[in-house]
C-alpha cells in the first residue's frame, strides 16, 4: 500500500453518534456557541480542547502557524499569551490580522476564529504570567522564543537560572510577556454528520451586532 493509499484508508470520525448542528437553535453570538462548544469538548475528555491554530502573517504576507493554548474567551474576543518578541509578536506587530482554528475529533467539530489580534493593557498581561506555574515561568522568562540554540546545555542553564529567580520572587514577570484579544470579523462552526454532508455556520460581525448564515459544505 503506497503512503497516499494508507492514508486515504484512515478513517476521519471513528466514534458513532456525532452531536448535530442546528442553525435554528444557535445563540445570537458565536461567543455563546463557542463557550457551549468548548464544554461538551471537556466534557467528552478530548486531549487539550483548549489548543488552537494562530495563523499569523508578516508584512510581506509570508503564513505563519503554531499551536498554543486559549486563555479566555469574554464580550472582546478569544485571549491568548506570548512573547511580544516571539515570531508571532513581530508579525502581530506589523500585520494585526489573525485566525484561531480550534479542531475537535471526538466530536467532529472545527471552530475558526478570523479577526485582529491587538495587545490587551499591561496589567492583563501581568496577571496572566504571573497565573503560570514557576515553570511555565521560567520559560517564558528565559525569552529566546524560536532563535537558533548552540546546544540544550545552554537553554538548560538559561532555564536553570530563570527558575531560581522565578522561585525567590513570586511577582516577577518577563518584561515582553503579551496577553493578546483577538476580536473577531468573522466565526465559522463546522459539524460533520455521522453521514452525509457536514454543516457549516458562519456569524459575521456587523455595526449593530452579529448576522448568521449557512456555507455550503
Amino acid at each position: 500500500m503506497t503512503f497516499r493509499e494508507r492514508l486515504r484508508a484512515l478513517p476521519t470520525f471513528a466514534r458513532p453518534g456525532l452531536p448535530e448542528l442546528d442553525p435554528e437553535a444557535a445563540p445570537p453570538t458565536p461567543h455563546e456557541l463557542f463557550v457551549a462548544w468548548m464544554d461538551d469538548a471537556i466534557d467528552a475528555e478530548v486531549l487539550a480542547a483548549h489548543a488552537a491554530t494562530l495563523s499569523t502573517a508578516d508584512a510581506a504576507g509570508h503564513v505563519h502557524a503554531r499551536t498554543l493554548l486559549l486563555k479566555d474567551v469574554t464580550a472582546d474576543g478569544w485571549w491568548f499569551a506570548s512573547q511580544s518578541t516571539s515570531p508571532k509578536g513581530h508579525d502581530l506587530a506589523v500585520n494585526p490580522h489573525a485566525a484561531l482554528t480550534f479542531f475537535w475529533p471526538e466530536l467532529g467539530r472545527q471552530v475558526k476564529v478570523t479577526g485582529s489580534a491587538a495587545p490587551a493593557e499591561p496589567e492583563a498581561s501581568r496577571a496572566d504570567f504571573l497565573a503560570r506555574p514557576d515553570v511555565s515561568r521560567a520559560a517564558g522568562l528565559v525569552n529566546h522564543q524560536s532563535e537558533p540554540l548552540a546546544s540544550r546545555q545552554e537553554y538548560e542553564q538559561a532555564f536553570a537560572e530563570a527558575l531560581r529567580a522565578v522561585s525567590a520572587d513570586p511577582e516577577l514577570v518577563a518584561p515582553d510577556w503579551t496577553a493578546y484579544v483577538v476580536t473577531p470579523t468573522a466565526v465559522e462552526f463546522w459539524q460533520a454528520p455521522d453521514s452525509g454532508p457536514h454543516a457549516r455556520l458562519l456569524y459575521q460581525a456587523e455595526a449593530d451586532g452579529w448576522t448568521t448564515g449557512l456555507l455550503w459544505p
